[in-house]
């Protein structure tokens, strides 16, 4: 097999990817907490652990990929303290905090979906676990890394030497507990392992334990399920930048102490998608959605063209201009693919040896974008050149093989449906809401045409 190199956040250092069994790799992502729709912020940090996944199998490995679904109420701060997700989107939609749960668990599958993220081999969810969590507590507590306060049991952190490393906390001189109001808890680092239920209070979701009513702390789930179904260590753990400092530095002390070895070899994180007043968080009721884009008349692929442009260890800006030029781009090389009829035949070596160098290369799909567009330009025939763009699509996930010859490219469904609606009011002369919807198709960039067989678009970079 070629050689992979990754930047492994635990050493701070590009390294060769070594898996614990030859030409398998186990890879746990982690998932949604699902008391809302996940936010483009989000769909990036999965489009990224997509595309490691497909550069892993592009280089014939076996993968074996676990993501967690969290369904149970965690508190909405670092610092154990806050409301509860879930209860927080029960009283939210007027709903219980289970139908919320599988809700926007089906809407997260979706979005997968409909950015060609393929679906995770396991997909566990945290209430549907919590026997494996107690477990884990009392692994801990017979190690002696647990104490008691008022309000559920905590990890001692001062007892596990190394505690931060990940986040390099020694070198902040452990900032991360800084803004933690330590009340009980016997050091500002220190974090629930299992929070007890207040009292003379019944919340939706609490579960019996040897130490009292309540419910698990929100790391707790995914060290209790990585390792059930991937073993300890496993290759590959990853997520988004923001669980650094706190949320995986809490999964590998917790599983350190517990199990007396490491949790997983590399731990790669993808950075923010920001907008331009800060990164987007479904906690501070600043996000979008992917619905939000296609309700603009945005192809949800257009997206991730538009993230695969950035490498993922960089920040990405949103930018409605950019992502519209992305779609431009996507569409101009569905229209590429449409123009070469001929048959797939055998591909073009260089190109996909430079491409597999890329890939390998900490996943720089930037530069393997770039080679793409090299190959379109490139004097070989088109039969060759369809051949590499198929292969590379294993990686990209763009959909280029479904591109038909024949077929104009899919007008979004918002567009489909504003065009509708016009040819609806013109039919009934209503001519005051035609022009209406003729201005809100010309703000999504479409020309409009009044032909016998009704309303045409066309997107104005087309013309």
């Amino acid at each position: 097999m070629a050689t992979i190199n990754f930047y492994n956040t635990l050493t701070r250092q590009l390294e060769e990817f070594k898996p614990i069994k030859k030409g398998r790799a186990g890879l746990y992502t982690c998932g949604p907490t699902v008391y809302n729709y996940a936010h483009l912020g989000n769909l990036r940090t999965y489009i990224f652990e997509d595309v490691l996944k497909r550069v892993l199998v592009y280089n014939g490995y076996r993968v074996k990929n676990v993501m967690n679904i969290t369904d149970v109420g965690h508190l909405t701060s670092d610092a154990d303290e806050g409301e509860d997700k879930m209860e927080k989107g029960a009283r939210r939609e007027g709903k219980t905090a289970w139908e919320i749960a599988d809700f926007y668990t089906a809407e997260f599958l979706k979005d997968l979906a409909e950015l060609n993220i393929g679906r995770p081999d396991l997909l566990p969810r945290a209430t549907e676990h919590i026997k494996e969590q107690i477990t884990l507590v009392k692994k801990l507590e017979k190690n002696g890394f647990t104490y008691r306060t008022v309000d559920g049991i905590y990890f001692d952190t001062s007892k596990l030497p190394g505690y931060g490393r990940l986040a390099n906390l020694a070198k902040q001189k452990l900032r991360a507990g800084v803004r933690v109001d330590i009340g009980d808890k016997r050091h500002p680092t220190d974090f629930a392992l299992w929070k007890f239920s207040p009292p003379l209070e019944k919340r939706q979701m609490e579960w019996p334990s040897p130490w009292g009513t309540g419910f698990p702390g929100w790391h707790l789930e995914c060290s209790a399920m990585s390792t059930k179904y991937l073993g300890q260590p496993f290759d590959l753990h990853c997520g988004g930048i923001d669980h650094v400092p706190v949320h995986h530095t809490n999964e590998i002390a917790q599983s350190e102490a517990a199990a007396g070895k490491p949790l997983a070899n590399y731990w790669l994180h993808g950075e923010f998608l920001v907008l331009p007043g800060g990164k987007m968080a479904k906690s501070a009721d600043n996000f979008i959605t992917l619905r939000t884009l296609t309700e603009r008349g945005l192809l949800p692929l257009a997206y991730r063209y538009f993230v695969l442009q950035t490498h993922y260890r960089k920040p990405l800006t949103f930018d409605w201009r950019a992502l519209r030029a992305a779609q431009n781009g996507l569409q101009h090389l569905y229209q590429i693919i449409r123009e070469w009829t001929e048959e797939p035949a055998i591909g073009c070596a260089e190109f996909e040896a430079r491409f597999l160098t890329a890939v390998n290369n900490d996943l720089n799909l930037p530069e393997a974008l770039a080679i793409t567009w090299e190959l379109i330009k490139s004097g070989y025939p088109a039969s060759a050149k369809k051949s590499t763009l198929f292969k590379f699509d294993e990686v990209l996930g763009l959909g280029l093989r479904e591109v038909k010859a024949e077929a104009e490219p899919p007008l979004p469904a918002a567009v489909q449906t504003l065009v509708k609606e016009r040819d609806a009011a013109r039919a009934a002369k209503d001519w005051g809401k035609s022009d209406a919807l003729r201005q809100r198709l010309e703000r999504l960039d479409y020309e409009v045409r009044d032909t016998k067989e009704g309303t045409k678009v066309v997107e104005k970079n087309r013309r």
